[in-house]
């Protein structure tokens, strides 16, 4: 049985389709990237997994139990986490008190205060921001501040880790850091992990497999070296030379 399979996975919002008949696999263990341009469903697609948004139809079984249409509350205290594509934090609680609003919430909740605290101090040692726990979030850096995005969303205690464009607006050797990091995280919390990102390199060079959608429907399967090459994909993300002289 399939860690996550995900089945006929639709969502319209008007007359638009932003997910259309949408299904995959996710391993248990594996880093399985998710790709297209913008516009494709990629965030819509994670926002059904996670209880953010409704399906209009289809199914999530996670670990054998259907979570399409729960509450998100619901779906984090079963194992599941993410981050988002725009970082809202509580600019002016401290990177600490950030983490510990994830740590009272999600699977196995800490007891009180003083344990959330404690547990979150670790936390943001995992991350590299140990030096940070009582810097204001609006004194954070662009990095530091999907860092500790990152925490929150460990602070809940997941199983199974979803990360949207966690590397947007990164220079390249942030990004390469990052990429450090989330493959730390997968082995040391043996992490199952779906990835949203346009970083090319990053996607390749962290994913087991990738999925690719284009406008709401899934195009191309498989592993990173045969969808960088698969000419759909070249053509409606990657780009050609003649794509991009219209």
């Amino acid at each position: 049985m399939s860690y996550l399979k995900v089945e006929g996975l639709s969502k319209s919002f008007g007359g638009l389709k932003a997910v259309h008949d949408v299904g995959f696999d996710v391993e248990q263990g594996e880093i399985l990237g998710l790709i297209g341009p913008n516009g494709s469903g990629k965030t819509t697609t994670l926002n059904l997994l996670t209880g953010f948004l409704k399906p209009d139809s289809g199914i999530v079984m996670f670990k054998g139990q259907n979570v399409a249409g729960l509450p998100r509350c619901q779906v984090c205290r079963k194992g599941v986490a993410r981050t988002f594509q725009i970082i809202k934090p509580f600019l002016e609680f401290t990177a600490l008190q950030n983490v510990m609003v994830g740590r009272v919430y999600g699977q196995e909740p800490a007891r009180n205060l003083t344990i959330a605290a404690e547990e979150s101090r670790e936390i943001l040692d995992l991350v590299g921001l140990a030096d940070k726990t009582d810097t204001l979030a609006k004194d954070l850096t662009l990095m530091e501040r999907k860092r500790m995005e990152l925490a929150r969303a460990l602070a809940a205690r997941p199983q199974f880790l979803l990360l949207d464009e966690l590397m947007a607006g990164l220079n390249h050797a942030e990004a390469d850091d990052a990429m450090k990091l989330i493959r730390q995280i997968k082995d040391d919390l043996n992490l199952t992990i779906l990835i949203v990102e346009h970083i090319v390199k990053a996607i390749v060079g962290l994913s087991d497999r990738i999925i690719v959608l284009n406008m709401g429907e899934k195009i191309a399967e498989g592993l990173p070296q045969e969808i960088i090459h698969n000419p759909e994909v070249i053509d409606v993300y990657l780009g050609t030379p003649h794509a991009k002289s219209r």
